[in-house]
């Protein structure tokens, strides 16, 4: 099963009037099946982009250590800084150098889990609910961005979704992440809009945090590269 969809909406919310969003989406068994959709995605953002792969993370911010929050903004400036009510955030560990795939959590999850961009994964730890928030890259002052996507692995359920807000923290939109049965697919959403600007993200990855004893029917998700519009002032 591989879905690849490409369309311009309108979608009413509470932020009131009405929300011109391009969206990119798409899922499959393997990086080719969701990589026409990312490319697209890119290029709808144009050169005014950053993107995060995970893979520029030092092993000794990586797995089973934890990664600072605001790593995205300080040390790397990309403009982005995470928040959680979990326990903070950690990047999967490189081969050779520790158990890849969160196998460090549960010894299971590599055979769950699948890279777009090898080898590194990420995830909030203690919850599967995150946000993203947008400033000037490498400065305290809050900005806004016209777009935002991700790459999610093991998308079982419906659930796994990315909420939109504004400065305000009125929702612009609320997109599903495609969802497809079986380990170790990928599932890939990116909306960039025409006439708002968004000022943070929510995420909620599958049903549950990751652990050592989650049971058989729980959705476990993480996600892999983010690629989103230069966050201005």
């Amino acid at each position: 099963m591989t879905q690849d969809i490409e369309w311009e909406t309108e979608i009413s919310e509470q932020a009131g009037g009405s929300v011109a969003v391009n969206i990119q989406q798409a899922a499959g068994r393997n990086a080719r099946a969701i990589q026409a959709a990312v490319d697209a995605y890119r290029q709808d953002l144009g050169e005014m982009r950053q993107e995060i792969n995970w893979d520029g993370v030092p092993d000794n911010l990586a797995a089973p250590n934890l990664l600072p929050a605001d790593f995205f903004n300080t040390t790397v400036p990309r403009g982005v800084v995470f928040s959680t009510r979990g326990s903070g955030f950690q990047v999967s560990a490189n081969a050779g150098v520790a158990p890849i795939e969160f196998d460090n959590i549960n010894p299971t999850y590599s055979r769950l889990f699948r890279t777009f961009s090898p080898q590194r994964l990420f995830t909030a730890l203690g919850s599967n609910i995150m946000q993203v928030r947008f400033f000037v890259p490498g400065t305290s002052r809050r900005a806004t961005t016209n777009g935002f996507g991700a790459v999610f692995t093991d998308v079982d359920q419906p659930g796994t979704r990315i909420e939109y807000l504004d400065e305000q923290g009125d929702r612009l939109a609320r997109l599903d992440v495609p969802a497809i049965p079986g380990r170790q697919t990928l599932s890939f959403l990116g909306a960039r809009f025409l006439n708002r600007r968004v000022a943070r993200v929510r995420i909620t990855s599958g049903n549950t945090a990751l652990g050592p004893n989650e049971r058989d029917d729980r959705d476990l998700v993480v996600m892999d590269d983010f690629i989103f519009g230069t966050p201005t002032a």
